[in-house]
């Protein structure tokens, strides 16, 4: 099983679900499992087991397949989407990669400029200006304090600091389901994000800072009208 087969999985939900399909998102996952089970079946990892695998594909597809969500919608804004690893691993990038990937950095002194751990970036074409960047993970202790980090770097810096930091998850242990009382990742987001966005069936008590994704296009026009 790879990426495409994920998509496929996706884009069939869509056609039952429409605007719904990111509250079955888990479900998608859980589906997808049992795929990739039978597929690690045939060929298993040596020394590993499936657990491990699976853990492994669903950590790295997760991300793709938000930004697969996500790119029609926020490049029809006038934005582009480019994912993190892309940024981080590619030689050579084009020149306009090259300029987003500087105006990302963070400088650490005499350590060189370094870029922050994130899923998928937003930027301005033209200008090559990042307007927020997204960490996706399955659930929120996978990264949620390293993403606060990142945040508090970023605003130290006149050239990053508009920066808006975001999560997108499942969220599938709970995490962020009550304001109060607040579980620790609830309160990173509340604190130190711009704000998460929960692809979740479940009711969750929303605030400013944590909402349903169906909220997250929104949220995004009004930043960029913000800008101008």
């Amino acid at each position: 099983m790879d990426f495409e087969d994920l998509k496929k999985l996706y884009l069939k939900k869509k056609e039952q679900l429409g605007a719904e399909t990111y509250k079955h998102i888990s479900e998608l996952l859980r589906e997808a499992k049992e795929i990739h089970r039978k597929d690690w079946l045939k060929h298993p990892t040596p020394g590993k087991d499936h657990e491990q695998s699976w853990r492994a594909f669903k950590g790295k597809n997760m991300e793709r397949l938000v930004q697969y969500i996500i790119t029609e919608e926020v490049e029809a804004l006038g934005l582009k989407v480019v994912n993190g690893n892309k940024l981080e691993r590619t030689k050579n990038l084009p020149l306009d990669l090259s300029r987003v990937k500087r105006n990302l950095a963070i400088d650490y002194g005499e350590f060189g400029l370094h870029l922050p751990d994130v899923d998928i970036i937003i930027y301005h074409p033209r200008t090559y200006n990042v307007l927020a960047i997204i960490s996706s993970k399955v659930t929120l202790r996978e990264r949620i304090a390293q993403t606060g980090y990142w945040k508090l770097k970023l605003m130290q810096d006149e050239a990053t600091k508009h920066i808006k930091v975001y999560f997108v998850t499942p969220d599938e242990d709970g995490t962020l389901t009550y304001k109060k009382p607040a579980k620790k990742g609830r309160a990173i987001v509340e604190v130190d994000l711009d704000g998460s966005y929960v692809l979740t069936e479940e009711k969750i008590e929303e605030s400013e800072k944590v909402k349903l994704f169906e909220h997250f296009m929104d949220d995004l026009k009004r930043l960029l009208n913000n800008e101008k």
